[in-house]
C-alpha cells in the first residue's frame, strides 16, 4: 500500500437536516367557506450515519471530504400533507475507525464490523402542523410549530488496524523481511531506520486452509508514547491487534533492555496493552552461526515469555513460529 495513500485520520464538519416547518392552513372550498385547520406537518431532517465496509482500508476517500451536510425536511402543506423529509448522508468506512467529537473528544462511535451502522447526528424533528392543534376548546388554532434545527459538529475518523496479530519491535527489527516472508505482503525493505511509514497488512496461510492477518506497524523509538518519532501515530494501531508479536534482532547489545523498552513505551501509551498475549522473536538468526553463541542468546531472553528463533531471510522457525501465534491469537 503506498505510503502516500495511507490515511488513517481526518476531521470533517458535519451537520444534519433541519426539520421543515408546520403549515398553518384553513381548509377553503367552494361548499366549505369555513373548513377547519388542515395544515400539515414539516418533514424529519435528513440523519448522519457512518457504515463499515470491509472492502476499505484507509480513510483515503475521506480525505478531501471537509463537509458532510445531509438535506432538510420540506414544509408541511394544506391538506394535511406531510412534507418530505431530508435526505440522509452515509459515510462509509473502514472497519476499526473510531469517531469523535472534535471539541469534547468523546466517542460516538467505534465501526468494527461490516455493515454496522451507527447514527452520528440525527436531523431535527418537523414541525407541527396546525390541523395537530385543533381541539374542542380551540377549533381553528391559526399557529403551528418550527421544525427543530440540525445539529453541526467537527467529527473526527482515527483507524485503528484490526489486525491478529500486531509487529512490535524498533526500526530494523525484520517486522517487515518476516511479513513478506510468511504472507503475500510486499512491504518496503531496507536497510536503516523508519523504511515502513504506515501499517501493512498480510494474511498468513496456516494448515487445513486456516489464515490470520499480521500487521506490520512502524518501528518504535524510546519515548514514541512523547510522539517521537512517528509517535502516536502509529500506537494507536496496536489497540486494535488480538496479540502482539515482539520481535528483536539477534545482534541486539541487549535483548533484555530492548525488551523492557518496548514494554514500557506500550505501558506508557495505554496500560491495557499489556494485558494482551505476547511472544517474543529472536530475528535474524542467521547472523548467529556457532552453536555456543545461540546458546548464550538464550539466556539473555528474559523469563516468563514464550519465544521463537527465526530468520524470515533464511525461512527458518517460521513454522513454529506460526503455530504458536495460532495458539495465541485462538487461545
Amino acid at each position: 500500500m503506498a505510503e502516500e495513500n495511507f490515511i488513517d485520520f481526518v476531521k470533517i464538519q458535519c451537520r444534519s437536516g433541519n426539520g421543515g416547518a408546520g403549515s398553518v392552513h384553513l381548509l377553503r372550498a367552494k361548499y366549505v367557506p369555513r373548513g377547519g385547520p388542515d395544515g400539515g406537518d414539516g418533514g424529519q431532517g435528513g440523519n448522519i450515519y457512518a457504515v463499515g465496509n470491509s472492502q476499505l482500508w484507509t480513510l483515503l476517500h475521506l480525505r478531501y471530504k471537509k463537509h458532510v451536510f445531509a438535506g432538510d425536511g420540506e414544509s408541511g402543506a394544506k391538506s394535511n400533507r406531510t412534507g418530505a423529509n431530508g435526505a440522509d448522508q452515509i459515510i462509509e468506512v473502514p472497519l476499526g475507525t473510531v469517531i469523535r467529537d472534535v471539541e469534547t473528544d468523546e466517542i460516538i462511535a467505534e465501526i468494527t464490523q461490516h455493515g454496522e451502522t451507527k447514527t452520528l447526528l440525527r436531523g431535527g424533528r418537523g414541525g407541527r402542523g396546525n390541523a395537530f392543534f385543533k381541539s374542542s376548546t380551540h377549533q381553528t388554532p391559526r399557529f403551528a410549530q418550527p421544525g427543530e434545527p440540525g445539529i453541526e459538529s467537527w467529527l473526527s475518523f482515527e483507524l485503528k488496524i484490526l489486525a491478529d496479530v500486531g509487529l512490535v519491535g524498533f526500526p530494523n527489527a525484520g517486522k517487515s523481511t518476516l511479513l513478506a516472508a510468511i504472507t503475500a505482503a510486499k512491504p518496503k525493505i531496507a536497510n536503516y531506520a523508519f523504511t515502513t511509514l504506515v501499517p501493512n497488512l498480510g494474511i498468513v496461510s496456516y494448515r487445513d486452509s486456516k489464515s490470520f492477518v499480521m500487521a506490520d506497524i512502524p518501528g518504535i523509538i524510546e519515548d514514541a508514547h512523547l510522539g517521537k518519532g512517528i509517535g502516536l501515530r502509529f500506537l494507536r494501531h496496536i489497540e486494535r491487534n488480538s496479540a502482539l508479536l515482539f520481535m528483536i534482532p539477534a545482534d541486539t547489545e541487549s535483548i533484555s533492555k530492548e525488551y523492557k523498552i518496548l514494554l514500557n513505551e506500550l505501558r506508557e501509551f495505554n496500560p491495557e496493552l499489556l494485558a494482551k498475549p505476547r511472544l517474543l522473536a529472536i530475528t535474524k538468526m542467521d547472523l548467529v552461526q556457532e552453536t555456543k553463541e545461540k546458546t548464550a542468546i538464550k539466556r539473555k531472553i528474559p523469563k516468563g515469555i514464550d519465544y521463537c528463533l527465526i530468520s524470515a531471510a533464511m525461512n527458518e522457525g517460521l513454522e513454529e513460529l506460526k503455530d504458536k501465534l495460532w495458539k495465541l491469537v485462538n487461545g
